[in-house]
């Protein structure tokens, strides 16, 4: 009889703590940062202790997938490439060993050429020689790519304008144009602020900071709701008060105003997914690509419940019953969607001819240079740093131009025909300009021309928009610059070859992927 009250008191800690996890769910705390929350002391410490053994053993991080028989170590001279993650691992590996370049399985090798890290963890970083390795992925990203980062920044320049109106560039948007009201759930100033202004019947769209794929977002369409998250969150924030000893803050969220007037495109919403590439951070040199056009499966209904209605992204559409019946139509690329608007929007609203590949995307290119200008004096630059970001717009019914969000690490998935012929070219195309920056500024070349510069647009050349200036001393060329990425004498590589030869002669790839290399470098070149 004894064992039994010590079961209930068990399960009675383990309710306790449950409820006390739901209650925490929408809270952080009242910081000016963004953050993911506080761990105990003891569990920090714990997790270091995993790190550095992971180090010492040469094992990759505890998140990354790699294959299930691991390759032996590669027994040639290099140059080596590494990759975390399985998000766009197969182009990136053709593309790599097409210049005869070998893959290695050890994160914690330090002789590689070009680490792509589509999942990030501090052993990525650790090693890492500026001037000489290539790294995806700038390692604090998320003042652009996370929700609170992106608005934190923009709020700043809007800011710094304001502050010195004489010397303000007159290009620079103000940020109501292009992106929706937006309040933070984290500061208590803000949460008041929003529901005082949340009176009306209107509809906001509540994200989590940083997160993707949809995940964790919900609508608040009616006073009711709104009502009800005010009061959750008033009740986590009592729970927070009254706890005592360490607690895991929950994620940060936004609120933001529901564009629910969205152009349609046959009845259904959509965005445009376009990418900003930060091909090096010192100096910087940024680029711009089209992308795609991601649509629902069903018709568009405001009051609807089905999150698939509201959000484009490919994750969720696949939760609609009528995905598997519609997916190609659930991407077009911008060539179809400029058609469309030529034939069925341009003259019924005074849309000049080719609307979508001129004004619209000249105004995407101006947004997404505004947003890298509120935030590259925050960014880590080191040379060899480089970043491909998504970024996706939604155009409303009188043709006005919304920036949702930017997002690290965007999906390279090519599971349809329209992401067959986009992506691969994006990925490669990357690389040659990543790679020609970087071996310009090692010899302290002239960045511009670019022979590489087929599918992207050049935004920003940080040498262009500062000249005269110098670079630190320490990004100096030397002898020892840039050796992992130089192929040994006497073994066969492609690395002086042309980005369209490299990719059209390359022996290593699989069967079935020559053909279409080829025809998209004739097409893009």
């Amino acid at each position: 009889m004894a064992s039994v009250p010590t079961k209930r008191k068990k399960d009675t800690r383990t309710k306790r703590r449950g409820i006390s996890q739901r209650q925490a769910g929408f809270l952080s705390a009242d910081r000016g940062e963004s953050s993911e929350g506080v761990a105990p002391l003891s569990k920090s410490n714990e997790n270091r202790a995993k790190s550095n053994e992971n180090r010492a053993q040469g094992k990759a991080c505890p998140e990354e997938k790699q294959p299930e028989e691991v390759p032996k170590v590669p027994r040639g001279p290099g140059p080596y490439f590494y990759i975390s993650g399985s998000n766009g691992a197969d182009l990136v590996s053709i593309y790599c060993r097409s210049r005869g370049w070998q893959r290695i399985y050890d994160n914690s090798r330090e002789d590689y050429a070009l680490k792509w890290c589509g999942i990030k963890c501090q052993e990525t970083y650790y090693h890492f020689k500026e001037g000489e390795q290539l790294l995806y992925q700038i390692p604090n990203n998320r003042i652009l790519t996370s929700k609170i980062g992106l608005l934190c920044c923009l709020r700043e320049q809007q800011q710094m304008m304001k502050r010195i109106r004489g010397s303000s560039n007159p290009k620079l948007l103000k940020i109501e144009e292009f992106f929706p009201d937006s309040f933070r759930l984290d500061l208590k100033d803000e949460r008041k602020a929003f529901f005082e202004l949340c009176t009306e019947e209107q509809i906001w769209i509540c994200k989590p900071s940083c997160s993707n794929q949809g995940r964790g977002i919900f609508l608040l369409k009616n006073p009711a709701a709104v009502s009800t998250l005010q009061a959750e969150l008033h009740s986590t924030e009592e729970y927070l008060l009254n706890k005592r000893g360490p607690y895991k803050a929950p994620p940060a969220r936004i609120v933001q105003r529901y564009i629910h007037q969205p152009l349609l495109l046959g009845g259904r919403k959509f965005d445009v997914r376009s990418y900003l590439l930060i091909a090096c951070t010192a100096p910087y040199v940024v680029f711009f690509a089209q992308g795609y056009v991601r649509l629902t499966c069903a018709n568009y209904d405001a009051a609807s419940d089905d999150l698939t209605v509201h959000l484009t992204n490919q994750y969720m559409q696949k939760k609609n019953s009528l995905y598997s019946q519609v997916k190609e139509e659930t991407v077009w690329g911008m060539e179809h969607f400029n058609s469309y608007v030529n034939e069925k929007l341009r003259e019924a609203n005074g849309l000049p001819k080719d609307w979508a590949l001129t004004v619209f995307t000249q105004r995407m290119q101006q947004i997404m240079l505004q947003c890298f200008l509120a935030a590259k004096h925050k960014l880590d630059c080191k040379l060899g740093y480089f970043d491909l970001m998504g970024c996706d717009f939604l155009i409303d019914e009188n043709f006005k131009v919304w920036l949702l969000e930017m997002n690290s690490n965007p999906a390279l998935h090519t599971n349809c025909k329209v992401l067959r012929d986009i992506i691969p070219t994006v990925v490669y195309e990357s690389l040659d300009l990543v790679l020609e920056v970087f071996n310009k500024s090692l010899k302290g070349q002239s960045v511009l021309p670019l022979r590489s510069l087929h599918r992207f647009v050049l935004l920003y050349h940080e040498d262009a928009a500062n000249p005269g200036q110098k670079q630190p001393s320490k990004l100096s060329t030397g002898l020892c610059r840039g050796r992992y990425l130089q192929p040994h004498t006497g073994t066969t590589s492609h690395f002086a070859q042309s980005p369209a030869k490299v990719l059209v002669n390359s022996s290593k790839k699989p069967d079935g992927s020559r053909k279409k290399v080829v025809s998209l470098s004739r097409k893009n070149c």
